[in-house]
């Protein structure tokens, strides 16, 4: 369980890196497919050693803008074609 392996004040940052990642998504992107994609990413970075609140928060941020940059791509292609954004767009690794 994930609050075993860290301690009160890397959850707490963990938890605060998460939401301020979340508010760089692009609005109605805040689905569990993505909190869970960022929060996938900041377990790696506290499991890698930077536990700080300013190393998750870079972590969160990086994770947020790679679900972001494909998101423009297809609002693009939306207006075109009228399509609705699906899971599948997400990066890989996530799937």
């Amino acid at each position: 369980m994930i609050a075993d392996s860290f301690d009160s004040r890397t959850l707490a940052n963990m938890e605060v890196a998460l939401e301020r990642a979340c508010m760089l998504l692009p609005v109605g992107a805040e689905q569990h497919d993505y909190r869970r994609y960022i929060a996938m990413r900041l377990l790696k970075c506290a499991k890698g050693g930077d536990t700080t609140l300013i190393g998750l928060t870079e972590a969160g941020a990086l994770a947020a803008s790679e679900l972001s940059a494909p998101a423009a791509r297809v609002k693009s292609s939306r207006s075109k074609a009228h399509k609705r954004r699906s899971v599948t767009s997400l990066p890989r690794h996530i799937e």
